[in-house]
């Protein structure tokens, strides 16, 4: 069985006469060739295949744009509202609500924290010990978390924003 490869190649993109070279990384399968039979105005896309497991192409097209500029917007908002309640009904949160599997949920509490990655450690060969480096200023990430904590009425379900815009208000 051929496993998927990474390489760099140049090639010929027909009548046009112009050749450059690019990275791919895909599988063996050429049955239907790389830009065979096609001119410089039609070229072949290459693909990675989908997982199993992985959600089909379509789901994507519904996900917000720019989720997380929207979640940093609401963070700082939301720490600056004089009214945390009010600000939740501005931004269409809901209080009470059904989730996509029908169970119905109610908000108790609303998480934000700030993480900032300023290590990597690297396990050594063998992985019995570890390599520890400070990173650099350029290096260093910052982001902000945010979840909403609903009561399903067995236990606590913390919530991203792009869950809580897929609930149903009740």
């Amino acid at each position: 069985m051929h496993r998927g490869h990474d390489h760099d190649h140049h090639h010929d993109h027909g009548a046009g006469g112009h050749s450059h070279g690019h990275a791919h990384s895909h599988s063996h399968s050429h049955a239907s060739g790389h830009n065979h039979g096609h001119g410089p105005s039609h070229v072949a896309q290459w693909q990675t295949p989908h997982l199993p497991d992985a959600p089909p192409p379509e789901e994507h097209h519904h996900e917000e744009p720019d989720l997380d500029l929207v979640e940093q917007a609401f963070v700082e908002g939301f720490a600056a509202a004089s009214d945390p309640t009010s600000f939740l009904r501005l931004a269409r949160v809901p209080f009470d609500a059904i989730t996509e599997d029908g169970a119905r949920v109610s908000l108790l509490r609303v998480e934000s924290n700030a993480a900032t990655d300023v290590g990597a450690v690297m396990p050594h060969l063998g992985g019995g010990s570890f390599r520890y480096d400070p990173l650099p200023k350029a290096m260093v990430s910052r982001r902000q978390q945010l979840r909403f904590v609903y009561f399903d009425g067995k236990g606590l379900r913390p919530l991203p924003l792009a869950d809580v815009r897929k609930l149903t208000e009740t």
